[in-house]
């Protein structure tokens, strides 16, 4: 056993936190949302800033398929094409940016994504009886540039999209749908831009996600048990706390 967790050069506990993030991720696929922030800094700790997004990128896509097959026929389309292009721009800014700046700063942009991600979370749990966000299609193209940088930098654009889908009032169902089709669409979009500029997908890299589709799948399941068991304050305030924490220490 040992030599098989060796067999990457990783220690046990980088396999550890490997499985540890594709069980979140998979949580956060099935209703706790949130909790998907906490992957980005606890991968970036282990692995490195630029080398985490891409070894990140896969697990979300193989848990973005699980939302789909559930949540398709709900999605809108409408929404989705009113953001891509937008997002699409926002992701080759980011891909310039990435490549040209040091692993140190890398981490730090980093950092600062997911502390705002945080913020507007926090801000938007406070403010929620009166919550209120305009609809204009500048509004949209500023999220949709804002979502697009987030998520190549640092795949944490989701509290940007949840502003963008609440503010559009939509049902649950379509909620989930629509999020759950934007996000493969672009996390799709991305992959070339990981193999071929900043070079964080390999061969090597995906088979380590391939391993992780497991932990993807329990995840899910567990995220659908524990929705029905947590209180939602007392869930929102430990993710919250732990992933401030963690984003912290990327600085």
């Amino acid at each position: 056993m040992s030599s098989f967790l060796h067999a990457y050069g990783f220690s046990s506990t980088q396999w550890i936190l490997l499985a540890l993030s594709g069980l979140l991720i998979g949580m956060s696929k099935t209703g706790l949302s949130g909790v998907g922030l906490m992957v980005v800094p606890i991968l970036a700790n282990a692995f490195g800033g630029r080398a985490s997004v891409g070894l990140l990128l896969p697990i979300l896509i193989f848990a973005d398929l699980f939302a789909v097959s559930w949540y398709n026929r709900h999605a809108q389309w409408k929404h989705i094409f009113r953001l891509l292009p937008w997002a699409l721009s926002g992701i080759i800014v980011a891909t310039l940016v990435g490549k040209s700046i040091s692993d140190i700063a890398f981490n730090r942009l980093l950092a600062g994504l997911v502390s705002g991600g945080i913020a507007i979370l926090v801000w938007r749990d406070l403010n929620s009886d009166r919550f209120r966000v305009p609809e204009s299609r500048i509004f949209a193209a500023g999220l949709g540039l804002l979502g697009g940088f987030t998520t190549m930098i640092g795949n944490a654009a989701g509290p940007v999209m949840a502003l963008y889908l609440l503010s559009m009032r939509l049902p649950k169902n379509s909620y989930i749908g629509t999020g759950a089709w934007y996000f493969l669409i672009i996390n799709l979009s991305k992959v070339p831009l990981h193999i071929w500029s900043w070079r964080t997908i390999t061969f090597n890299s995906f088979q380590l996600d391939l391993l992780m589709l497991p932990a993807i799948a329990t995840g899910a399941l567990l995220g659908i048990w524990l929705v029905g068991l947590l209180p939602e304050k007392i869930y929102r305030i430990i993710v919250i706390a732990t992933t401030l924490l963690s984003a912290l220490l990327l600085f």
